[in-house]
């Protein structure tokens, strides 16, 4: 079944705060425990790729009750709210130029926060289907011609390599090509090592004995494939190891208010580094938090692009501070410097 917020129900559209909160949890301990994996729970309304998870109020409470949980409707409705991911995919386009998009004032003035205030941006599917309808290009409806690019939605195509990975691992790039109707360079190519190259992380982390490159013999890929795949599995261990960390940083700072509850993303920079950004609250003078394995913590300026362009130098400038007297300070120590705005330094720790 689709997840989306379907028409009349974002009043018990509810976050992953909400949930902990209904069962009487703090948002870390929750993420600890994550009863929300428990055979049986309501699966949540977002998309599969979203950061900011959701679920339907009526469905968890009934679910935590004992009650039989009422289904949600299944027939799209033009008020149905999509995220971006939805949107993107009625849109026929991919989440990033979505994001292009989403400026244009025919969609910008109908988006809608979950929750209402600096949640995550949602627009109803008549909203999308009129700009689609609309949309400058090659013969109606405009974008792309039927029958080039992508044949399927964006958000769909790694799980449908997926499956065809799982069925024979020694499947070619055209082969996935052509049975999914989607392009062979970059769209197969990069969906089918990246999904080899987290199979070998899965692998490694079960059998640590194992190197990537033997990871990859074991799984039976194809010996063309290897290194590649190795070098995404290493990149994947290494944000894997990263992240503990920084999740827990992000609950300690949402428990305390001053930052959005969010499951954190972590970034390999081009000259692989690690990267991530938290989002803060209204009520702080920086608009985001962003952790740089070199660096440490940092606020940023823009919540849009937090991260910004890796130049191999550390940000500096009006409004970014380096918080923290490490590159992995405890929750406590980033907390106390962000509330001081007298603390913390111009430049990163040497």
């Amino acid at each position: 079944m689709k997840k989306m917020i379907r028409a009349g129900r974002l009043k018990y559209a509810q976050t992953m705060a909400d949930l902990a909160a209904q069962l009487g949890m703090p948002l870390g301990t929750f993420r600890n425990k994550k009863p929300h994996t428990q055979e049986g729970h309501p699966a949540p309304i977002s998309s599969p790729t979203s950061r900011a998870l959701l679920w339907d109020s009526e469905q968890t409470k009934a679910f935590h009750a004992g009650r039989p949980v009422p289904a949600l409707p299944e027939v799209d409705d033009e008020e149905d709210l999509l995220d971006r991911h939805e949107a993107a995919a009625e849109l026929g386009v991919s989440p990033a130029s979505w994001n292009k998009y989403k400026s244009d004032p025919k969609l910008a003035e109908h988006v809608v926060l979950v929750p209402e205030e600096d949640g995550t941006e949602h627009w109803p599917r008549r909203v999308v289907r009129g700009y689609k309808a609309d949309r400058p290009g090659r013969g109606a409806g405009g974008g792309r011609r039927t029958g080039s690019g992508d044949m399927i939605p964006r958000d769909e195509i790694l799980p449908r390599i997926a499956e065809l990975l799982d069925t024979n691992p020694t499947i070619t790039l055209t082969e996935v090509a052509d049975t999914l109707g989607i392009a062979k360079f970059p769209t197969a190519q990069a969906g089918l090592a990246q999904l080899r190259g987290r199979r070998i992380a899965d692998l490694v982390e079960a059998t640590p004995e194992l190197t990537p490159l033997e990871a990859a013999e074991r799984l039976g890929y194809p010996t063309v494939t290897h290194r590649g795949a190795a070098a995404i599995a290493e990149a994947e261990l290494r944000i894997r190891r990263a992240r503990p960390y920084l999740q827990q940083v992000a609950d300690a700072l949402a428990e305390a208010g001053v930052a959005e509850p969010v499951q954190v993303e972590v970034r390999q920079l081009a000259g692989e580094n690690l990267a991530a950004a938290v989002p803060l609250t209204a009520s702080q003078t920086s608009p985001v938090l962003v952790w740089d394995e070199r660096y440490g913590w940092r606020t940023a300026t823009s919540r849009r692009h937090p991260i910004g362009k890796d130049t191999g130098t550390p940000p500096e400038g009006e409004g970014i501070r380096y918080l923290g007297s490490s590159t992995r300070p405890q929750p406590a120590e980033l907390l106390e410097q962000l509330a001081d705005r007298r603390k913390g330094s111009k430049h990163p720790r040497a």
